[in-house]
């Protein structure tokens, strides 16, 4: 084990024992170098390692800091394998996508509260006056889309199956973008699967929610099946 690794565990080590705790300042570096064994170097190393890991926040001039330790956050640097492993086929990006929100829908029918469901009609309002339009907003249309998901999902009361499902569906928003700029309907039909979720939350049915989330991912999927592989500057050309 290299140095850095001693560092990081060390840190790692500290925090699940309750030495740190989320926000806490972590000692000057003189006395933390000490207390792990290393040398200031390689404490600065396994300290840059942990700020990209999301567990520091390094402050020039104020110290280092144990961040939030939220789980979206410490999960993002998996969005990089998400990147790597969705490189030949975005199929497998899209297929445990579902898996995950279907799993939430599931979850969040018993859970959500009603203010979250009418934050979730409230969007769906505006999505519905948007694809009525002659010349929408398809990126209006498509923060609406994600944030009516994330609503879903932070009400399935797992940060992290949150944030898993923060690293993959991000990963899928260039291609649901392209679909609502050049597939003709993609709106309308999009806004009706998510209605169609909706009541089922609203009904406090699991299994219809699930089944719901699950035949609206299923569609996406099949839209995206034929995405170009010049969908950005597709996308940049339709914004322009």
């Amino acid at each position: 084990m290299s140095r850095t690794d001693e560092v990081v565990n060390g840190i790692k080590r500290m925090i699940l024992e309750g030495q740190f705790r989320p926000g806490d300042r972590l000692p000057i570096e003189k006395d933390l170098a000490e207390q792990l064994g290393v040398s200031r170097g390689s404490l600065r190393e396994g300290m840059s390692a942990l700020s990209i890991l999301g567990i520091v926040n390094i402050r020039q001039g104020d110290g280092t800091y144990v961040t939030n330790l939220d789980a979206p956050q410490l999960l993002a640097p998996m969005g990089f394998v998400v990147d790597f492993q969705g490189q030949g086929d975005p199929r497998h990006i899209h297929t445990v996508r579902r898996l995950l929100e279907c799993e939430a829908a599931c979850l969040a029918a018993t859970r959500i509260t009603d203010e979250a469901l009418a934050q979730a009609g409230d969007l769906l309002d505006e999505a519905a006056r948007l694809v009525g339009q002659s010349s929408p907003d398809h990126e209006r249309i498509m923060e609406i889309d994600i944030a009516f998901h994330r609503i879903i999902a932070v009400h399935a009361e797992n940060p992290v199956l949150v944030g898993l499902i923060e690293a993959f569906a991000g990963r899928t928003i260039r291609g649901r973008l392209w679909r609502s700029l050049h597939e003709e309907g993609a709106d309308l039909r999009t806004h009706d699967e998510h209605v169609a979720i909706l009541k089922a939350l609203v009904a406090r049915d699991p299994e219809r929610a699930r089944t719901r989330m699950a035949n609206h991912l299923i569609g996406v999927e099949e839209s995206l099946q034929g995405l170009p592989d010049d969908a950005d500057a597709s996308i940049e050309a339709a914004r322009s």
